[in-house]
């Protein structure tokens, strides 16, 4: 394959990525799940013209962070904080943890159901499918209203980060004790104390660089906070969210000593033109990374009835639990919290971070795809049906006035 059709490939999938996003708008399906659809089919046209392709596996777990990372921040630079959104804030927190926690021993017993592997195994397979998945809740909420997408874009960046912590906290703990949750407590502390000197080391920075480039330079120092935090098993996600949070707003700190060295005149409008960059940066790597989880997708798993079965029982059981917690205990209405709770990117990086021989024979790519495709069908419908009501809703006031 020559530099130029290389060239021509890339740029089309870009391009089809882009009328993908322009179809979610109007038709409200995810365009993840048309970005996987088309690798699928890519993948079908190789296999059928006996053509070979690089081995992408190993590209998921890279794209896939890296898509993270800017999503998250991505998320994290268009909130502002005030004191009236501390209940939001609570709430979507409280949401997070408790859906996580009572999904996560739902999936559990369902999949030692399945296979009649111990439960430790089966938790730690369950764990991929209890994330809401940021990277499909934030932009899929663009056209709610303002106070419901600030809760879904806090609870989805909660549920990453509460996720990625009881997955990492359970694979290294095999045989969980008082020492493990000290263990924990001091992880939690470094965090906060890492989270704290880099927000305060890129603020300084990006107020003393003179150098027309600065966006992807605070990006790459981001991307390289968050690694060295993976290499020490750190949930380096709180470092992004907290970041994202504290550069946007940042000018509402009201100490002389902040202001003097860390406020400069240009604040607002780097900060402007980092949500950009990130944004774009998101789009390109989520694309790539979707289209090549469809390629690395074995479809015949999806003939298999035991394993649409499977992925029916894990579905019914997420919206089991999200009907229970919004009824019980946010006492709201459903829509359209109800069906903002895709599968997607993170539940795949955090299956491909299982180590083999945790792994449960059934539990595989196939079983994740059903879900992910399973809760994104839900959430294209119910935002459709949603969105549908309050236009009739409008039309009926309109005609009474």
């Amino acid at each position: 394959m020559t530099s130029n059709t290389s060239l021509i490939i890339l740029s089309g999938l870009v391009i089809f990525s882009y009328l993908f996003d322009i179809m979610a708008g109007k038709t409200k399906i995810p365009s993840v799940i048309l970005l996987m659809l088309l690798g699928i089919i890519i993948k079908q046209v190789l296999t059928y013209f006996g053509l070979t392709t690089y081995n992408f596996g190993t590209l998921l777990p890279t794209l896939g962070t890296l898509g993270l990372i800017l999503i998250v921040f991505e998320g994290a630079l268009e909130l502002k904080y005030s004191k009236d959104k501390n209940q939001v804030i609570k709430k979507s927190f409280l949401s997070a943890l408790v859906t996580l926690f009572v999904s996560s021993f739902l999936i559990t017993w369902i999949i030692s159901y399945i296979s009649g592997q111990d439960y430790y195994r089966c938790f730690i397979n369950a764990i991929p499918f209890c994330v809401v998945s940021s990277a499909v809740a934030i932009p899929s909420s663009s056209n709610i209203s303002k106070e419901k997408r600030e809760f879904i874009v806090y609870e989805s960046s909660f549920s990453d980060i509460l996720t990625v912590i009881l997955f990492n906290f359970m694979i290294n703990n095999r045989h969980i004790s008082v020492l493990s949750f000290t263990n924990l407590g001091i992880e939690l502390s470094s965090i906060l104390l890492v989270s704290i000197c880099s927000c305060l080391l890129l603020l300084y920075l990006i107020g003393r660089l003179n150098h027309h480039i600065k966006s992807f330079l605070i990006i790459s120092l981001l991307i390289l906070v968050y690694s060295i935090g993976q290499v020490f098993r750190l949930s380096s996600l709180v470092i992004v969210l907290a970041l994202g949070l504290f550069l946007n707003n940042a000018n509402q700190i009201k100490f002389p000593f902040f202001k003097k060295y860390f406020i400069y005149p240009k604040l607002g409008s780097d900060i402007k033109q980092l949500f950009h960059i990130s944004a774009e940066s998101a789009f390109l790597l989520r694309t790539f990374f979707f289209i090549i989880f469809g390629l690395t997708m074995d479809v015949s798993q999806l003939q298999n009835w035991p394993v649409l079965l499977s992925g029916g029982a894990i579905l019914v059981a997420i919206y089991v639990v999200r009907v229970l917690y919004i009824k019980l205990v946010n006492k709201t209405d459903l829509m359209p919290e109800l069906v903002l709770i895709p599968r997607g990117l993170i539940s795949i990086l955090l299956y491909y971070s299982l180590p083999p021989d945790l792994k449960i024979k059934g539990i595989e790519t196939g079983l994740l795809f059903v879900v992910i495709l399973g809760t994104s069908v839900v959430m294209s419908l119910g935002l459709f049906f949603s969105k549908t009501q309050v236009a009739v809703s409008n039309n009926d006031v309109t005609d009474v006035v």
